[in-house]
């Protein structure tokens, strides 16, 4: 009972820390995520000859040149998307009168005027313009501050890499430095396969999007094609949010809720086939947590640290389910967190995680799943 006090005090304790630091852990974290996926690379240069400061600096180089190619290639597309807000606001007004004389003849609504929901919108900008403007300030700061910390911090961690290493190992006796070193290893595998996995599925569903889009015939489909696939690196959720924006311009420009479904449906599709077959395919059992797992961690990462909370929230996840399983322990509680299916030995090396399509057909087939 003792124990069990004092457990709940220290996760307390820890979830208070991690709530009121998070300006300085959030940059620190993302980092360290960065630093192990620009890790290999920076090897390969220190292996051809290259200086270890030097090798980082150009590490930071490329890491900053894909940043500016994403920036400007979205930018670019967001800046027509902008041009073309007026007309779409014309086109929404129209469909606003249109659905409230539908409203006004189905149910016996009264109609607003559209000076009422202008003399409404006014209002509220009035009281609540002020507020968005410093958000909106003190979040650009914060971003471009949040982001020079973290060029900082990716320098440092991979400059200092060697040194770290050895400070973990003065904690850890002798005859289990291996052990440690393996899930120091196995992290560092498990956070570049979900990284990288994650940027080449990004990639993929974005390509998938505009496919499913053009077709439709829809405006601005690269434009909502990346947006959807970018907002991805959130699970579950993301695809939603991506889907809500092109299906609600889709259906105020055509004015059909059927053409507006079928955004929707595309979606719906590509999410089904990166949930069952992309992901699956790319990843393979490195990350290998279960969706109420996932959603938990997306959860708690929400009400921590909030957007960012939720994109950390998987790779910090399946680094908790390597450290608990590397102690017999623990293992347990990285069992629960893990999706490993009935009958199958996840301490097998090489097995693999059967996604849902795969276990479902193998119990129509009535073979072991």
């Amino acid at each position: 009972m003792i124990q069990f006090a004092f457990f709940m005090l220290g996760a307390v304790l820890l979830i208070y820390t991690l709530r009121v630091l998070d300006d300085i852990l959030l940059p620190l974290v993302f980092s360290a995520l960065l630093s192990l996926l620009l890790l290999p690379l920076c090897r390969w240069f220190e292996e051809h000859g290259i200086g270890r400061v030097w090798a980082i600096i150009l590490c930071l180089l490329i890491l900053i040149s894909i940043f500016v190619g994403i920036i400007l290639g979205f930018g670019s597309q967001l800046t027509q998307f902008k041009g073309e807000l007026p007309k779409l606001q014309v086109k929404l007004m129209d469909f606003f009168n249109t659905t409230q004389e539908w409203a006004r003849v189905k149910f016996n609504y009264t109609p607003m005027s559209l000076e009422d929901v202008k003399d409404s919108t006014l209002n509220v900008l009035k009281k609540s313009g002020g507020s968005y403007l410093g958000t909106t300030l003190n979040i650009t700061t914060s971003a471009l501050s949040n982001l020079a910390q973290v060029f900082i911090y990716i320098f440092c961690l991979l400059l200092y890499r060697d040194h770290l290493r050895q400070f973990m190992f003065r904690f850890v006796k002798p005859e289990k430095r291996t052990s440690a070193l393996h899930t120091m290893d196995s992290i560092q595998t498990v956070v570049q396969a979900y990284i990288s996995g994650l940027l080449k599925v990004i990639a993929i569903v974005a390509i998938l999007n505009a496919i499913g889009l053009l077709a439709l015939g829809v405006k601005f489909a690269v434009f909502f094609a990346i947006f959807a696939s970018v907002l991805a690196i959130i699970p579950y959720i993301g695809i939603m949010i991506g889907a809500a924006l092109p299906a609600i311009v889709t259906l105020v420009e055509t004015g059909s809720p059927v053409k507006a479904a079928g955004v929707v449906g595309v979606f719906l599709v590509v999410q089904f086939l990166e949930g069952n077959f992309i992901t699956p395919m790319i990843t393979g059992s490195q990350v290998s947590i279960n969706p109420l797992a996932a959603i938990l961690a997306l959860i708690l990462g929400n009400a921590l640290w909030g957007t960012p909370g939720m994109i950390l929230s998987i790779p910090l996840m399946a680094v908790i389910k390597v450290v608990l399983d590397s102690n017999k322990a623990t293992e347990p509680w990285g069992f629960l967190l893990g999706d490993t299916a009935e009958g199958e030995d996840s301490t097998k090396p090489g097995s693999q995680t059967p996604n849902f399509i795969g276990r479902l057909w193998a119990r129509l087939r009535g073979a072991p799943s």
